[in-house]
């Protein structure tokens, strides 16, 4: 009788291993998907600002409005790119503070 409830313990304890396994994939799935889509959108992001640029280049004539122009998309550049810095200092941060606490 001992032996069937260790062979049930045994057993319940790997469906709970297994169960928290296929958590764990599912929730580095969801992550990567928040990853890629993320980095499609900065690439998205950096590529309009580029074509931006280079309208600014092609059409407008004045070379006061387009130098003005372009250092205002330059500087929208530059503070997206602060914003993405500190975008993923605080995930770094987030993903850290997880980490220490499934380790404990």
């Amino acid at each position: 009788m001992e032996n069937e409830n260790n062979w049930s313990d045994i057993t319940d304890s790997l469906g709970n291993v297994a169960k928290k396994i296929n958590e764990k994939i599912k929730e580095e799935e969801v992550v990567d998907d928040l990853k890629d889509t993320f980095k499609s959108t900065v690439e998205n992001t950096s590529n309009l600002l580029n074509n931006m640029l280079h309208t600014v280049e092609s059409t407008i004539k004045d070379e006061e409005i387009r130098k003005e122009t372009k250092d205002i998309i330059q500087n929208i550049n530059i503070e997206l790119k602060n914003i993405l810095e500190d975008t993923k200092n605080k995930f770094s941060n987030i993903f850290d503070d997880i980490t220490e606490t499934e380790e404990e």
